[in-house]
């Protein structure tokens, strides 16, 4: 559509029906908007909309509505989203701030989101499969049992354990793990199965050979791990008090939200497509979700994780034969270049490309939605999490 004049047409329908959920006529749209021409031209320019697919009649006589086509064109074309006032972000920051845990802190966010939006909410937690790690330790729980505890830079922590026909000496247990951590701080866990992999075939390892290829093959699982681990939503209720919703709409979107394992894969891979503003915007059957026919997903990603190009590049790890077990961690520091680990403290403007998110914030709600109202909303709270994962690291950040 090229037609400027008609552009605008199209944008004042839209946000005339967002504001009152009732079909609009041309003669309140020329009433409420300065757009230079009759009534008549108007509704000829309205006319002409319809027969593109951007609006639709529901009744005769009656004003017309967007149509999913006329949502997108206008969603695209958001010039401007207004952002938060000064009292809205200290609203978030004192919220949210009470929060005495990561998972604490992605519920609440949930709440929030939802009361800000009047729509259904949804935060997942941080995917071990995008997430680095900080630390390991290992500790003996009995003659054939360790116990492994794995903390990420997104501040979640897990724990496994680990049978052996004996546990070796605390002495090469505290060994391995300060090699791990001295190496592998700010990898990524499937990279740091692979450094194990190798250290377990070095001289100073030899005796816990398989206890070493056993930790690799945690890390691998952990890595494997694409789906968040939980989902955090709030405001369901939310949708029953929507208008332009009937009972026969609401009852699939109900499904959807059940279905947390679609959820996940589509507001997932939504939050890896930013569009304009940094969110991602699926309307309709651009969810590709039966439920969803009737609704908008707006999402985005937090915290996201800078990654060096060289070592996601990087498939495999160069075996190093260490004789000596005192000089295992000089050994290992001078080859960590040689071995595409990455130290974590790459230059930025070599990760700045590849940077992804380690989960996904979003909104749910009906096609009529105010989508530059939700940007917002979602875009503040993202960059608040976002900041939070950043503390976590030590590494402080505003969410302004």
């Amino acid at each position: 559509m090229t037609n400027t004049r008609r552009m605008l047409v199209l944008r004042a329908v839209v946000e005339d029906y967002i504001r009152s959920q009732e079909p609009v006529g041309s003669g309140s749209l020329t009433k409420s908007h300065d757009l230079g021409v009759s009534s008549a031209t108007v509704r000829n320019d309205m006319s002409a909309l319809e027969d593109e697919g951007f609006l639709v009649q529901p009744h005769t006589s009656a004003g017309r509505i967007p149509t999913e086509k006329g949502y997108r064109y206008f969603v695209d074309r958001l010039a401007k989203i207004v952002p938060l006032s000064r009292a809205q972000r200290r609203g978030i920051d004192g919220f949210l701030s009470g929060s005495v845990s990561l998972e604490d802190t992605l519920h609440r966010a949930a709440q929030l989101l939802a009361q800000v939006t009047g729509q259904v909410a949804i935060v997942a937690s941080p995917s071990l499969a995008k997430s680095l790690l900080r630390r390991i330790e290992i500790v003996a729980l009995a003659p054939t049992m360790l116990l492994v505890v794995v903390i990420t830079d997104t501040g979640s922590v897990v724990q496994r354990t680990l049978r052996c026909s004996e546990v070796p000496s605390a002495e090469l247990i505290n060994r391995l793990g300060d090699v791990v951590n001295q190496q592998c701080q700010g990898v990524s866990l499937s990279r740091t199965g692979e450094f194990l992999r190798s250290l377990s075939m070095t001289a100073a390892f030899h005796r816990i050979h398989m206890l070493v290829v056993r930790l690799a093959e945690i890390f691998d699982d952990m890595a494997g791990e694409e789906q968040s681990s939980k989902l955090y939503m709030a405001g369901t209720s939310q949708l029953t008090h929507q208008q332009a919703i009937g009972i026969t709409d609401l009852a699939p979107i109900f499904d959807a939200l059940e279905e947390q394992v679609v959820l996940m894969r589509l507001m997932s891979a939504l939050s890896e497509v930013r569009q304009s503003h940094g969110v991602s915007v699926a309307i309709g059957s651009e969810t590709h979700t039966l439920g969803l026919i009737h609704a908008a997903v707006v999402t985005s990603g937090y915290g996201h994780i800078a990654r060096s190009a060289s070592a996601d590049a990087a498939t495999g790890l160069r075996r190093q034969e260490v004789d000596g077990a005192d000089d295992i961690s000089n050994r290992l520091a001078g080859n960590a270049v040689e071995m595409n680990l990455g130290t974590g403290d790459e230059d930025e403007s070599s990760v700045s490309d590849t940077a992804e998110p380690v989960a996904f914030i979003g909104s749910i709600g009906p096609t009529h939605m105010d989508y530059a109202a939700t940007i917002s909303a979602v875009q503040a709270v993202a960059r608040y999490l976002t900041s939070c994962i950043a503390q976590e690291n030590g590494n402080e950040t505003s969410p302004s």
